[in-house]
């Protein structure tokens, strides 16, 4: 298996990230808002912790950082479960369909998402 590049996590997770932010303006349930708001606040930042890498780094393979992304893959697998009932709109539940298991690859090879 290829390992990811920091700047191809970087994309990654900025892909996951955008679309998350779209979808938490577009749920009206409280819940679904305070899950998706874990999710798009520790993206932040696991993203926050590598713009802090130098360009040069950002070749090397990508580890997660912080521990709240480390630990998000159940978190990650409630939205996946929830995509189709959460957003009403086609192009969010696909961003989202698209996004979602690159970013969960990143945490681990047991969080794959189908």
């Amino acid at each position: 298996m290829q390992q990811t590049s920091i700047a191809e996590a970087i994309l990654a997770l900025d892909e996951l990230l955008q679309a998350l932010n779209d979808a938490y303006w577009e749920v009206n349930n409280i819940n679904q808002k305070d899950a998706l708001f874990e999710i798009v606040t520790t993206l932040h930042e696991e993203t926050n912790e590598l713009a802090k890498l130098s360009i040069e780094d950002h070749s090397m393979p990508y580890e997660p950082i912080t521990a709240k992304f480390r630990s998000s893959c159940k978190k990650l697998s409630v939205v996946q479960k929830n995509i189709e009932s959460w957003f009403i709109r086609t192009t969010t539940s696909e961003r989202v369909s698209v996004a979602l298991p690159k970013a969960a690859a990143l945490i681990s090879d047991e969080c794959l998402i189908v």
